[in-house]
């Protein structure tokens, strides 16, 4: 059984499919073709197999540069980057600056508790008038 893809990248030599869906550097289709074909066909451009589905029949495997793999890599760290986190929670506090010290410890004790839940905590203080 295949492991299951941790990252996107070259996977070299070692491919656990027998027949591939290969597509070639510029996006175009070459069709299902046995692993040693493909294998001949990345060496003979000096290209690497890199997987990009593998829960469908045959699998698909693109042939890529170095330098795609690299900017690949890139795009999806962006978009990483740019979805929320799921599992995080944000919680807010908000007081006045004349609070009483029974209710700010009261509230400090709050904040700890969701800090030790690895909640992010973010505090205003809002100027008494």
């Amino acid at each position: 059984q295949p492991k299951s893809k941790a990252a996107f990248g070259s996977v070299g030599r070692r491919i656990p499919y027998r027949i591939l869906h290969v597509i070639n550097q510029d996006g175009e289709s070459l069709g299902n073709m046995h692993r040693a074909e493909a294998l001949r066909l990345m060496d003979q451009h000096g290209l690497k197999l890199v997987l990009l589905h593998e829960n469908v029949e045959p699998p698909v495997y693109r042939l890529m540069t170095g330098q795609q793999i690299h900017e690949e890599q890139l795009r999806r760290a962006e978009k990483k980057k740019a979805s929320p986190k799921q599992g995080v929670v944000q919680k807010e506090l908000s007081f006045s600056s004349a609070i009483a010290k029974n209710d700010l410890e009261t509230k400090t004790k709050q904040i700890a508790q969701w800090i030790e839940k690895r909640h992010h905590v973010k505090v205003t203080i809002r100027q008494a008038k």
